[in-house]
């Protein structure tokens, strides 16, 4: 089929916090920018979303409680998802949209192919890949077109049904540029192992600065052990711990910090505070792990290093780093304007495999620390398509 201008598009986010999330929330923040951006480029969006959620731009209906936010991860978690999911089905069934943008992983990818196999259906990846994840989504075979937010998360497992890897934005409207920086460290991410706050604890000391750590405990026996034994010991010793940060206090601490430092311990599939920082002026020294490659410019906008060594060495280099070009950059690849054209592109392929047959497209979405042309871009890769012989295509 060949798609429209003006797409009708129905995003799905999660059903645990508003859109815009007043806090935590990830996800609703990445949809929340997506959405506002595809309105303004004259396309109906049609939001699913939790109670509490506000658009401008965007058509929203809330089909959660905010109530149901006190059991994310609890025993009724599946059935709340569930719910919500059918709510949204039985919502569509009187309403025209040409494409389906769902959030929710494994239970939305479901629902997608078993209630609405007509539907084109694209789903963003958000979290890591791991054997039953990828398990899981090689059964869905062709059913739902997949994103990848980083070309590390795709490489991850690549015989998936890939339409194409987009970058998630940062909300550079919110964020400030100073060119006047305090002399503390700054690392924002959940206290837990694979975050690393103890190099950073440990490069801190060692280089005499300040230190400040933003960010809730991760709620298990091991983030709490991890806090106590390596976090705790210091505070108060240059080293504060802001349990929850936002508005204008996590802007004035992004713009201020002399660095913000990402020590990971695992291979991270993306990573929203290392681009609010750089899209606020302040260059990353981080671990060369998941998608870190991609986002940080080794001397533009940060500096990739291995062990703590290399974090304070790297400290010594921070100020060759010019914060307006490091913001300008930043706020170049990962606004919200250009993950919404590479959703439009993902969008337009997808609706073009209907088909049988479609085109290769080109999302570029800017330089990373890459090796090569073709990984300096996201792709859309489609081609003719082989549909498994017991698997007729959809609509026939």
């Amino acid at each position: 089929m060949e798609a429209p201008d003006r797409l009708r598009i129905a995003l799905v986010a999660p059903p645990w916090y508003p859109v815009p999330p007043k806090g935590y929330g990830g996800i609703e923040l990445v949809v929340y920018l997506l959405a506002e951006e595809l309105g303004r480029m004259g396309h109906k969006v049609l939001l699913y979303a939790s109670d509490g959620s506000r658009l401008e731009h965007a058509e929203v209906v809330a089909l959660a409680p905010a109530g149901w936010a006190r059991e994310l991860g609890g025993q009724d978690h599946r059935y709340r998802e569930a719910t919500y999911l059918a709510r949204i089905y039985d919502h569509l069934s009187g309403v025209d949209v040409d494409l389906l943008h769902d959030h929710n992983e494994a239970t939305g990818i479901l629902m997608a192919a078993a209630v609405a196999p007509e539907t084109p259906t694209v789903a963003t990846v958000h979290g890591p890949i791991t054997e039953p994840t990828a398990t899981f989504l090689r059964e869905m075979r062709r059913d739902v077109d997949l994103v990848a937010i980083s070309h590390s998360q795709r490489r991850q497992v690549e015989d998936l049904n890939w339409v194409g890897v987009v970058h998630n934005a940062v909300d550079v409207d919110s964020l400030h540029v100073s060119n006047e920086k305090d002399d503390y460290l700054l690392q924002i991410a959940r206290v837990c192992p694979e975050k690393g706050q103890h190099v950073t604890v440990e490069a801190a000391r060692r280089a005499g600065r300040p230190l400040v750590l933003a960010g809730k405990i991760e709620e298990s026996r091991q983030s709490m052990a991890y806090f106590r034994e390596h976090i705790e010991p210091w505070l108060g010793r240059g080293v504060e711990w802001k349990e929850n940060v936002q508005g204008e206090q996590k802007a004035d601490l992004l713009a201020r910090a002399y660095a913000a430092v990402f020590p990971l311990q695992w291979d991270e599939p993306f990573g929203l505070a290392m681009v609010e920082a750089m899209a606020s002026g302040t260059p990353v020294i981080a671990f060369p792990r998941g998608a870190a490659p991609e986002l940080v410019e080794p001397g533009l906008t940060g500096l990739l290093v291995h062990g703590t060594d290399g974090v304070v060495e790297a400290m010594k280099h921070v100020p060759e780093i010019d914060p307006k070009a490091c913001a300008t950059r930043a706020r170049a690849r990962f606004s919200p304007r250009a993950m919404a054209e590479g959703y439009l592109r993902v969008y337009r392929a997808a609706l073009g495999s209907r088909t049988g047959t479609f085109d290769s497209v080109t999302i570029k979405l800017g330089l990373g620390n890459q090796g090569s042309e073709v990984s300096r871009m996201a792709t859309v890769e489609r081609g003719e398509r082989q549909l498994p012989p017991d698997r007729p295509e959809k609509g026939a």
